[in-house]
C-alpha cells in the first residue's frame, strides 16, 4: 500500500535540494583540482604530438607525419590506465556530474581520435578548426558544471581560436592546435594544481 508519510520523509525541501546540489558541485571540483595534472599531460600530450607532425612536414617528410598520432593511443591510453587504477585504490566515491563529464571526456576523445586516423582527408583544411572547437565546448562543459573560471574562460579562448582557424592555411594551423591546447588544458591545468596546493596549506 502507497505510504504518504515515507514519501514525505525522502522528499527534500528545495533548500535541501540546492544544498545538495551544491556539495555535489564542489566535490567535483576538488576531484578536478586533484586531477589538474591530467590537463597538463594531455595539453603536453597534443602539443608534443603537433608539434612533430608540423616540424616533419616543414622538413617535408610527409609519409612520417602519421607517426606521432599513435603517441595518443600509447602514451596516452599508457597513462589514463595508470590514473585509473590508481583511483580505484582509493575506492573513493564518484559524484554524478564527475561521472557525467569523464563520460563526456572519454567520448570526445574517441571521436577525435576517429577522425584523427580515419577521416583527416575527408576534413581536409577544416580538421584542425573541428578539433579545437570540440575540445572547447567539452573544457566549456566541465568548467561550467563545476563553476570553474580558469577552465570555463581557457575553453571560451580556446574555441575562439578554434573558429579563427578556419582562415587560416592548413600549413599552419598546427600554430593554432599548440595555442588553443596551452590557454585551454595547460594553463587550466596549472591553475587548478595551484589551487590545490593552496587549499592544502
Amino acid at each position: 500500500m502507497f505510504n504518504h508519510k515515507t514519501m514525505d520523509k525522502t522528499m527534500l525541501t528545495p533548500e535541501e535540494s540546492l544544498s545538495l546540489i551544491t556539495k555535489t558541485i564542489e566535490e567535483t571540483k576538488e576531484r578536478f583540482k586533484e586531477n589538474g595534472h591530467v590537463l597538463v599531460f594531455w595539453g603536453t600530450l597534443i602539443l608534443i604530438v603537433i608539434g612533430s607532425q608540423f616540424i616533419l612536414s616543414r622538413l617535408e617528410l610527409y609519409k612520417f607525419t602519421l607517426y606521432p598520432n599513435y603517441l595518443y593511443p600509447l602514451v596516452g591510453g599508457s597513462y589514463m590506465t595508470y590514473i585509473w587504477i590508481k583511483e580505484k585504490k582509493k575506492n573513493l566515491p564518484k559524484t554524478i556530474i564527475g561521472n557525467i563529464l569523464g563520460n563526456i571526456g572519454w567520448i570526445v576523445g574517441m571521436n577525435l581520435m576517429t577522425m584523427g586516423f580515419f577521416f583527416s582527408d575527408q576534413l581536409g583544411e577544416a580538421m584542425a578548426p573541428v578539433f579545437i572547437i570540440l575540445l572547447a565546448l567539452m573544457i566549456i562543459v566541465c568548467g561550467l558544471s563545476i563553476k570553474s573560471r580558469p577552465l570555463t574562460i581557457g575553453g571560451g579562448l580556446m574555441n575562439l581560436i578554434g573558429l579563427g582557424s578556419f582562415f587560416l592555411d592548413r600549413d599552419y594551423q598546427a600554430f593554432s592546435m599548440m595555442l588553443g591546447v596551452v590557454v585551454g588544458l595547460i594553463i587550466p591545468g596549472l591553475l587548478l594544481n595551484y589551487a590545490r596546493r593552496k587549499d592544502n596549506v
